[in-house]
Formats: structure tokens, C-alpha cells, sequence
């Protein structure tokens, strides 16, 4: 992929992801032998800094949900979760014991260090990280 076509991605999606983490997205789908599954991205209240993220390989598309696609790999997010998470970028990272995805959030005014939790303006924070993830 060249700097141009992730630019004009990144203008027309509002969440991408990093080739990594949609061949990892895709082969989750090959592997459910359906073509009508979507990766949905939410956040939800919880986790060590007031937010959490969440995803699932989807086929209920609601009719007030965003539908895009990123890579080759549809997205859906619903428009409560999408002002928190406009502009991210899902990464998949491998680790010596496993892997899993990470969510690159600009909106994002603090977080814990393994990327599953955040806050954002305006919203409270939770008090304490408790997950040894290491929260800032």
C-alpha cells in the first residue's frame, strides 16, 4: 500500500486498520465460513480509565450503525461509540504469549498501557488501573 492510498483512508474512514490486524480480522471470518460477518468496534463504560474497548465479528447491522470498510474488512460502529473512536486505528500486536488488538485512539486524553481502556474529555475516569496494565 503506498503513503497515498493509507492517506486517503484515513480521510474517508472514520476507524482503520493496520494490515496486520485486517489479515488477523479476515482469517477470523474465513474461519467462521461466513461472508456476512462484520468486525464491529464499540466502547463501552468500564475498565481501569472510565472506557473500554470492544470487538466482535458481527452480522446484526442496526440502522443507525456506521458501515465502512477498512482494508478489505467491513466495519461497523454504532454512533455512540463512534464519537470516542473516530479517527483510531486498530493494530493487532503479537506478544511472546499470544496477541491481540490495540486500539490507537487520538481522541484519548488517558489510558492504560496494554490499550484495552481510556478516558476521554469530558468523561470520568475510573480511580484506580487494578489490571497491572499500567494506566497514565
Amino acid at each position: 500500500m503506498s503513503a497515498v492510498e493509507t492517506v486517503e483512508e484515513t480521510i474517508t474512514t472514520p476507524l482503520s486498520l493496520t494490515q496486520e490486524a485486517a489479515d488477523v480480522v479476515k482469517d477470523l471470518i474465513a474461519q467462521q465460513e461466513r461472508d456476512d460477518l462484520a468486525l464491529r468496534v464499540y466502547v463501552a463504560g468500564g475498565g481501569c480509565s472510565g472506557l473500554q474497548y470492544g470487538m466482535a465479528l458481527d452480522e446484526n447491522i442496526e440502522q443507525d450503525d456506521q458501515v465502512f470498510e477498512s482494508l478489505g474488512v467491513r466495519m461497523v460502529v454504532d454512533p455512540v461509540s463512534l464519537r470516542y473512536i473516530v479517527g483510531s486505528t486498530v493494530e493487532y500486536v503479537a506478544s511472546g504469549m499470544g496477541g491481540g488488538f490495540k486500539v490507537s485512539n487520538p481522541n484519548a486524553t488517558g489510558g492504560c498501557g496494554c490499550g484495552s481502556s481510556f478516558s476521554a474529555e469530558g468523561e470520568e475516569g475510573g480511580s484506580s488501573c487494578g489490571s497491572g496494565c499500567g494506566c497514565h
